[in-house]
């Protein structure tokens, strides 16, 4: 028996402290990942902060990282629990993963019975929606190296990535105990000159080195957890004045703006996670007046749907890019075409102007989550539910059957 079973039951029992600061910049950064991808003219699109939204992805990792190790550092004594803790994960994010994949699959159904839908791209199954990419979408080894390019929904590299982070983190914890730390210590110190060495765009890797990517901003984000000092879930004091951690929130806050804007694809952008692990540290606290805004229930329900977000954004964007390119033939109008946005060529809305480029930008938004919201009612919470109830039947299951006594 290892040292964590005696509090296991307990604290298995007890769900961990919501952060719902950070959950609500979880839900800011994934909608600035879906502006990132969404190819339209306007000040918006144009915007150095949404070029390089990349970079809010490594704030996904670090925060998986602090909220997973606070969670789960202490509960995963043995395989039973190790065990209970994958299936935990595995509900969280594969369902919704495996649901949107279904949907991209069923679109190219419909592509294949309705030629109109084709458009100038690809034939069905094929291209970046061929069918040998599904294996390793199913599998959730698209981010693990084995895929040439970006195919299917293209995000869930970063799903694919984190799952098998928590893989490791949780053999590091049943291995070493306490001492899990020293596996962390080597993804932080190797994963970002690996990332120099290798990849050629830095951090804006996804297939090719997107695991270390994870691997770095994972750890770095659960040793931020351990350096925090910080009792958790009962108290957590703010010793300085509000207006102290104010100030520090709006610095933070510039700091990561300025450094976003201007780190973009260069070396500098390497040093992410640090910047988003010192910001978890601040807002964690929730003791200045920008963690109050955060908290406030339109910000806490994007939170709750960041997750939807992030999975849906590319295929409700997809799909407005087709109804564009129907819409403009019928009425003979250039709603969607050919364009340059700061050197780069994309499709899509930026044929007639930034205006109606900030208007098809705002479409976008309020269609991503709508329909996040309609998977996150109907897929995402069911089966989390679900999986936690599984992952405590599965931890309190009797380790052996006991023989029944014969009369």
């Amino acid at each position: 028996m290892s040292q964590f079973d005696p509090a296991m039951r307990a604290t298995a029992a007890r769900a961990p402290a919501r952060f719902e600061a950070l959950d609500s910049w979880r839900g800011i950064c994934a909608l600035m990942v879906a502006l990132m991808h969404f190819p339209a003219a306007g000040p918006i699109a144009e915007s150095p902060l949404v070029r390089h939204a990349f970079l809010f992805v490594d704030y996904f990792f670090v925060l998986s990282g602090f909220v997973i190790s606070h969670g789960y550092r202490n509960r995963l004594g043995n395989g039973r629990a190790f065990g209970a803790f994958l299936i935990s994960r595995f509900g969280r994010i594969y369902p919704l993963h495996a649901v949107v994949l279904a949907i991209f699959v069923g679109w190219e159904l419909l592509r294949l019975l309705v030629p109109l839908l084709r458009g100038a791209g690809p034939a069905p199954f094929t291209g970046p929606y061929s069918v040998d990419g599904l294996a390793n979408a199913l599998l959730l080894l698209n981010g693990l190296g084995f895929e040439p390019s970006l195919r299917w929904n293209s995000p869930s590299w970063s799903i694919s990535s984190e799952f098998w982070t928590y893989v490791l983190f949780g053999l590091a914890v049943v291995t070493l105990l306490a001492r899990y730390w020293l596996v962390l210590l080597p993804a932080v110190i190797l994963g970002p000159f690996a990332l120099l060495a290798w990849s050629p765009d830095y951090m804006d890797t996804t297939v090719q080195f997107g695991f270390i990517r994870c691997l770095y901003g994972f750890s770095l984000g659960a040793l931020a957890y351990l350096a925090a000092g910080i009792v958790f879930p009962a108290e957590r004091p703010a010793k300085a004045s509000p207006a102290f951690w104010t100030g520090l929130e709006i610095g933070t806050l510039a700091v990561i703006l300025a450094f976003v804007a201007l780190a973009g694809k260069t070396a500098v952008g390497l040093a992410a996670p640090w910047i988003f692990a010192a910001a978890v540290l601040v807002f964690s606290r929730e003791g200045g007046a920008v963690s109050r805004l955060l908290r406030l229930r339109p910000l806490l329900w994007l939170g709750t749907l960041s997750y939807a977000v992030y999975m849906v954004h590319i295929f409700v964007q997809s799909r407005m890019i087709n109804l564009g390119t129907i819409a403009g033939k019928l009425a003979n109008l250039p709603i969607v075409g050919d364009f340059t946005l700061q050197g780069e060529k994309f499709y899509g809305f930026g044929l007639q102007g930034p205006v109606w480029g900030t208007l098809y930008t705002a479409v976008m938004v309020a269609a991503v989550i709508a329909f996040a919201s309609m998977l996150h009612m109907l897929v995402e919470r069911p089966f989390i539910r679900m999986s936690k109830r599984a992952a405590q039947a599965y931890l309190e299951r009797p380790s052996s059957v006991q023989a029944t006594a014969r009369p």
